[in-house]
């Protein structure tokens, strides 16, 4: 997401996907439905949301990514609003489910399967584009001018992207600042080619996530924390040394 915005700031909510599986989730949520259904619904609430943001600023992606950008920033603004709206009129029984789904809760993830199905399948797509990626944050007319097809390559990124949140919300709910702060973490060591610093990015965001998840189940037990919560309390200061050190 970075490399495909140039902006440091990108991370995989940023598109909205995470707003839709949200929303959907929670609706499902507050009308009683068991798990499966809520995580079908918020793997479909994300794909809305994308088919959205690609519908709304997709049409110059060749040129100008950001009406993209753009898009999915208002579609997680507008996702965001709704989410508030369903938790103020949802049943009180229900909001601390709702709540731990909007903070990221892993006692939600199931089919681990299906999972590292998933985790292959993106980690060898992502490793045939790395080439591309390399050449694609130089600027987009180089890219062009190398032989690289810029706005087939951004949209097989932006789905790549897409599809993987949309997945990982369904299954987990929204765990954020992992996808933001893990990739400038490695670029910091030296991990610059995108063939070396994707899986290296997918084992430290998840060993990240495994220190999150074993310390939101201990540090108040018997009572557990949403692992969003451990996942930027760990984030934020390394986001912030990172940006100190020269």
């Amino acid at each position: 997401m970075q490399t495909l915005f140039r902006n440091p700031l990108a991370e995989p909510y940023l598109i909205g996907a995470s707003g839709g599986a949200g929303f959907a989730a929670l609706l499902g949520m507050a009308a009683g439905l068991a798990w499966p259904w809520v995580s079908l619904l918020a793997f479909a609430g994300s794909l809305l949301a994308l088919a959205l943001a690609a519908a709304l600023g997709g049409r110059m992606l060749a040129r100008d990514h950001t009406p993209l950008l753009l898009a999915g920033v208002m579609l997680a603004a507008g996702f965001g609003a709704l989410i508030s709206l369903v938790l103020s009129v949802a049943p009180a029984e229900r909001l601390p489910g709702m709540l731990f789904f909007l903070m990221g809760d892993l006692a939600w993830a199931g089919r681990p399967g299906l999972l590292w199905a998933a985790l292959v399948t993106a980690t060898l797509a992502a490793a045939a584009l790395a080439h591309r990626l390399d050449v694609l944050q130089l600027s987009p007319l180089k890219a062009a001018s190398l032989g690289v097809a810029v706005a087939p390559t951004r949209w097989l990124l932006f789905a790549l992207a897409g599809l993987c949140t949309a997945l990982v919300v369904a299954q987990a709910g929204s765990i954020g600042f992992v996808g933001l702060m893990v990739p400038h973490a490695l670029r910091r060591i030296g991990l610059v080619s995108h063939r070396v610093l994707l899986p290296a990015a997918a084992l430290a965001g998840g060993s990240l996530l495994v220190l999150a998840d074993a310390l939101a189940r201990t540090a108040l037990d018997p009572r557990e924390l949403p692992v969003g919560v451990l996942t930027a309390l760990i984030g934020v200061p390394v986001m912030l040394w990172l940006l100190r050190k020269p």
